[in-house]
């Protein structure tokens, strides 16, 4: 497998260069050359595997023999694995009115960013330890990807992390777990703007490719394609495990899998899935901030005015960048298309989807929008009919569900992804009436000391951004 860019501009890239990258040279991103296609057979001897088995089975398609063997792989998925406190990694839960609830946060910050992001931290430390090389990792947050990075490289020496965060606009805790980690390679800035807002100034510096590549700068954002690469998997252990007889395809039924969505890589991760052969209709539900709904819908893909503060912060986004990956997808590989289409989109901050991209994404994707209204609702709904606490990200996807059992269309195989643990949003579960359960380890975060800088409106985030790494190189080089 070799891997190309969204706007064309390289071809032929291994894994590895594409594993420490961000945004490509020419602004993409970074995808597989080729998506294959997966026989009824394979899907008939994939049903019966557990998470971590097709975590491998997915990373062994999309990364060659010549860079890592199976048994490399296996290794290093099973290290990934190995501070999960369960077995399996992931559960499903099946309550009341035929909802199946994929729980994917059982990682140490308590996310579903846990689950790749912890592959890639040993993938990543694999090929540096092979060339006694270091790293710097540049991270903007909207709360769960800060913490989940940090948590996958804290303390190894080979890798510097650098996260920003909007101040105030993360939950508590999610803030917490960010600020009281008190690491030598763990930088942590505090900005006042959105989590689209501080992605400026990350985007400028991959943007400069000599700086890039004097200073070892990569992504842990869901612009790495390695963590988009591990996600597939959620779609297929959801498929396999909402249906009591894999028999094929086209015989299988299809299952419907509903995903909360933000900077859209989970989306995208299920886009490559269906188009492996997996029998699964997507839904893509958002809050307030409605740009993916919006596309989907009408092909408006145009910026709001402004970002609007939920009761889902993680999913505040205004500009999902893996949307150009979901494009290049539909648009049959069409880099040429695509370039154009994204240089218009940074130009006037809008563009409109071409027809026939667009009825290509309408054919394979559902969505729709929820309001905070909606979120508190469905907490409140899930826990009278099942004694059940949905974090409001989750609550996001569950209220597709909610609406149609209430229309009636609930024979349809449903699986809705939980994405987060309601112990890291009190705020929501406290707005819902409920009673938020705080486990001892979120207890604790109250009392820790907290270390963390600040890039105020009106300074040069860019160069603040720049100092810091700089100051990193010249550190490790020391």
């Amino acid at each position: 497998m070799r891997y190309t860019t969204t706007r064309g501009a390289l071809a032929n890239v291994s894994f590895e260069r594409v594993l420490f990258s961000g945004f490509a040279p020419d602004g993409g991103l970074y995808m597989p050359e080729n998506i294959p296609r997966l026989e009824p057979e394979t899907l008939r001897e994939w049903s019966g595997f557990s998470y971590p088995r097709l975590v491998k089975e997915i990373c062994a398609l999309y990364i060659s023999r010549e860079e890592l063997s199976r048994a490399c792989i296996d290794d290093l998925i099973d290290a990934a694995f190995s501070r999960f406190p369960q077995e399996e990694v992931v559960s499903m839960a099946r309550l009341g009115a035929g909802l199946n609830v994929l729980e994917l946060w059982y990682g140490i910050t308590h996310t579903f960013k846990d689950l790749a992001m912890s592959c890639v931290a040993q993938l990543l430390q694999h090929f540096l330890s092979k060339k006694n090389q270091h790293v710097t990792v540049l991270v903007g947050t909207s709360g769960d990807t800060g913490s989940s990075a940090i948590e996958s490289v804290r303390g190894v020496k080979a890798i510097d992390i650098v996260v920003l965060f909007p101040r105030g606009l993360c939950s508590k805790i999610q803030e917490q777990q960010m600020t009281t980690v008190i690491e030598d390679n763990v930088h942590i800035f505090a900005v006042d703007g959105t989590a689209d807002e501080l992605d400026v100034p990350i985007r400028k510096l991959f943007a400069d490719e000599k700086f890039v590549w004097s200073h070892r700068l990569i992504s842990l954002n869901s612009i790495n394609w390695a963590r988009v690469m591990v996600q597939i998997a959620h779609f297929f252990y959801a498929y396999f495990h909402c249906l009591p007889v894999v028999v094929g395809v086209p015989q299988s039924p299809l299952v419907e899998v509903v995903v909360p969505t933000g900077g859209a890589g989970n989306i995208t991760a299920g886009t490559v899935a269906q188009m492996m052969g997996l029998p699964i209709r997507l839904v893509t539900v958002v809050n307030e901030n409605d740009i993916v709904h919006r596309t989907v819908q009408n092909g408006d893909y145009s910026l709001a005015k402004t970002t609007k503060a939920s009761l889902a912060p993680a999913i505040d986004i205004q500009e999902p960048y893996n949307l150009e990956r979901i494009f290049w997808l539909f648009s049959g590989m069409d880099s040429s298309q695509i370039k154009g289409m994204m240089e218009e989109f940074q130009r006037l901050g809008r563009v409109e989807v071409p027809d026939t991209l667009h009825r290509k994404m309408l054919a394979a994707l559902v969505s729709s929008s929820v309001t905070d209204a909606d979120i508190t609702q469905t907490m409140v709904r899930c826990w009278e009919e099942n004694h059940y606490l949905l974090c409001p990200h989750s609550a996001v996807a569950i209220t597709h569900h909610y609406r149609q059992v209430d229309l009636g269309n609930n024979r349809v195989h449903r699986c809705c992804l939980a994405t987060a643990s309601a112990d890291k949003f009190q705020e929501a579960v406290l707005k819902a009436g409920l009673t938020p359960e705080i486990p001892p380890a979120i207890r604790a975060l109250e009392t820790m000391e907290t270390r963390y800088a600040t890039m105020k409106r009106g300074e040069d985030w860019e160069q603040m951004l720049r100092a810091t790494v700089e100051e990193i190189t010249a550190l490790r080089n020391h």
